[in-house]
């Protein structure tokens, strides 16, 4: 897939913005506050309807402006030219446009342009807790597989009636949540079973892009942890029996606590180099390679379940690259391993040894704040 051009309005401080994109990497670059990031959370807004910056799209919206459009032209491997437009008014739930016919639901969008960013917020991935970690795999998984997609929304859906339930306390008996267990357990167990079969296929793709960035030997390794010992050897089936009967051991603690205490809802991603865990002795330049790496490694995994290359969006990550690893790096964006590349960086001075660009496959994007105020199509 590439993003062939791409129009902002009303997003930051993207009053009216254009811009027209080749088919390799493509650099975006200028000063600070001109808006670079926010041409990536644009395309992520058309490709998955939401932005990878901030959770509400209110906060997206340019200050004092009440409607935000955003209209792409893509060519995509499997469907050929496509259009995508993507509105949201303040107040009004947010819409999508593929080829002028309106998306009923949102999340059918998902995985129909598939995308990966790498940003400076994702080195909470090996750093932090598990909640990054399980967003990084909910987030792929749910491009890579519709059913996915719809286990997890009604594992949350029911997860949360459950979660309320438990919070009033008072008078809770092990019958008023049987329904609501039923529901949890069938849809968790999926979830757990197919998380357990990704992190085995997705390993495999990990060694790849180790491979690729040639400047380290080291061995990536993940391993799921979660509510049973192997969950790669076990039945939806099975699974669903041992999961209803946790559930009952731990009532009494759930009732105590308010919140259920078992289910993927709780699972972690351990990340390991040479088998020691990267949270714990991996240097700075270790967790950027790996991090790097996950995301290189989505990349290979959605190309290969969807047959379609996805963009690959870059958010200011060559600042704090050596110049060695930027080489590196720059050498595997222009090869042949990826498709079309968005990145931002201050300066585009810097890249022009390691990666020239030559206006018909790569380009250099001098971005500038758009201040003129025009109206927004209808």
């Amino acid at each position: 897939m590439e993003i062939r051009s791409l129009h902002i309005q009303g997003l930051r401080s993207h009053t009216d913005s254009t811009y027209a994109f080749t088919p390799g990497v493509n650099l975006l670059h200028g000063p600070n506050g001109a808006g670079k990031t926010n041409i990536l959370e644009a395309v992520h807004y058309t490709c998955l309807a939401k932005s990878f910056l901030v959770s509400s799209d209110r906060y997206a919206l340019q200050m004092g402006a009440g409607r935000m459009q955003i209209d792409a032209e893509v060519h995509t491997d499997r469907r050929g030219e496509e259009k995508i437009r993507f509105i949201y008014v303040l107040g009004n739930p947010k819409r999508l446009f593929v080829n002028g016919s309106p998306l009923e639901r949102l999340i059918d969008v998902v995985g129909r342009f598939p995308i990966v960013v790498l940003a400076p917020s994702d080195h909470r991935l090996t750093e932090e807790g598990p909640d990054e970690r399980r967003r990084f795999l909910d987030t792929l998984l749910c491009q890579a597989s519709p059913a996915y997609l719809s286990a997890l929304v009604a594992y949350r859906r029911v997860l949360k009636q459950r979660n309320e339930l438990l919070a009033r306390r008072a008078g809770m008996r092990r019958e008023m949540l049987a329904s609501y267990d039923e529901a949890l357990t069938r849809h968790g167990s999926r979830l757990v079973v197919r998380r357990a079969r990704f992190v085995s296929e997705f390993c495999r793709h990990l060694d790849s892009a180790y491979a690729l960035m040639a400047e380290t030997t080291e061995r990536p390794s993940i391993a799921y942890r979660t509510f049973v010992p192997d969950a790669t050897e076990v039945t939806e089936e099975t699974l669903q029996l041992s999961y209803t009967d946790l559930l009952a051991r731990r009532f009494g603690d759930e009732c105590q606590r308010g919140v259920t205490l078992i289910g993927p809802h709780r699972d972690d991603l351990i990340f390991s180099l040479d088998e020691l865990l990267v949270r714990r002795y991996a240097s700075q330049g270790q967790h950027r390679t790996f991090v790097m790496g996950l995301k290189l490694a989505q990349y290979f995994y959605l190309k290969e379940r969807l047959g379609e290359r996805p963009l690959l969006l870059l958010d200011d990550v060559f600042d704090t690259l050596d110049p060695e690893r930027m080489a590196t790096i720059s050498d595997l964006l222009a090869g042949e391993a990826v498709g079309q590349t968005l990145v931002t960086a201050a300066r585009h001075d810097v890249f022009a040894e390691v990666l020239p660009f030559d206006g018909t496959s790569t380009s250099a994007i001098d971005v500038k704040t758009r201040t003129e105020k025009l109206p927004v199509a209808q």
